[in-house]
């Protein structure tokens, strides 16, 4: 079996060191050529070894990993993004499906993330999710922000605004769009819950999260219910009738 040539671009030696010894000793498809520690000498060890996957720091002095990525003509290799801060790049890392683990690095996240790469080099999959993650830090417009929701057999790719609402259906969610399909997903609704959270999605049930650009009426009841633009009726609880009532205030 050959070996997936591995970079590590992190400006902290103890974490280059630490990360190193974690791949060495539990990670037996990985070979890590070179470590790097800034987005220019990240550059240089790119170019000279062609690798297969980068663990890539997203904060680093005098730039970050975005910068890193964005002065690459091509990305032929995968990333696993490694970071201390659940902040905005999170978000945008779940958008795209995108490989990340979090500082201090757990062992079984880092050997999941490995193995999941592993097996797309494997399969000869291109690499869509930094495609997708390029793509929507770039776009200020919602109406260009993309998402990757997976599936049991691989993944759909979509724009934020073709999404009409999204219901639960136990630990997977049913999506439904503007084109009237209908997908199950195999996450939970809260995961999607927090992710689209900053793009007018509103959780108006335990079971339902709604496009606010999509409701065309709002049902007067206890908790009441509203009518979406594909003429789907959906509850809303007690709950959260204020919340939602004020989203139109």
């Amino acid at each position: 079996m050959s070996l997936l040539k591995a970079i590590i671009v992190e400006d902290e030696e103890a974490s280059r060191e630490t990360l190193k010894n974690y791949l060495n000793k539990y990670c037996e498809t990985i070979e890590v050529v070179e470590m790097a520690d800034s987005v220019k000498s990240g550059l240089t060890a790119i170019k000279a070894h062609n690798p297969d996957v980068v663990f890539l720091d997203i904060e680093m002095p005098y730039g970050n990993a975005f910068d890193l990525l964005d002065a690459l003509d091509d990305i032929e290799f995968e990333i696993i993004f490694v970071t201390a801060y659940r902040d905005y790049a999170i978000k945008a890392l779940n958008l795209s499906a995108a490989y990340y683990i979090l500082k201090p690095i757990d062992i079984d996240e880092l050997v999941a993330a490995v193995d999941k790469i592993s097996a797309k080099k494997k399969a000869g999959d291109d690499n869509f999710h930094t495609k997708i993650l390029m793509d929507n830090l770039k776009s200020n417009a919602i109406q260009h922000k993309k998402i990757v929701l997976p599936q049991m057999d691989g993944f759909e790719v979509i724009n934020v605004n073709e999404i009409i609402r999204a219901e639960a259906n136990d630990n997977y969610t049913n999506f439904y769009l503007t084109n009237g399909s209908k997908f199950l997903v195999s996450k939970t609704l809260k995961h999607f819950d927090d992710l689209l959270s900053d793009f007018d999605f509103i959780r108006i049930h335990k079971s339902h999260l709604v496009n606010l650009q999509y409701i065309t009426k709002y049902i007067k009841g206890k908790g009441g219910q509203v009518r979406m633009s594909d003429d789907s009726i959906v509850d809303v609880s007690a709950t959260r009738k204020k919340e939602l009532l004020e989203k139109f205030n």
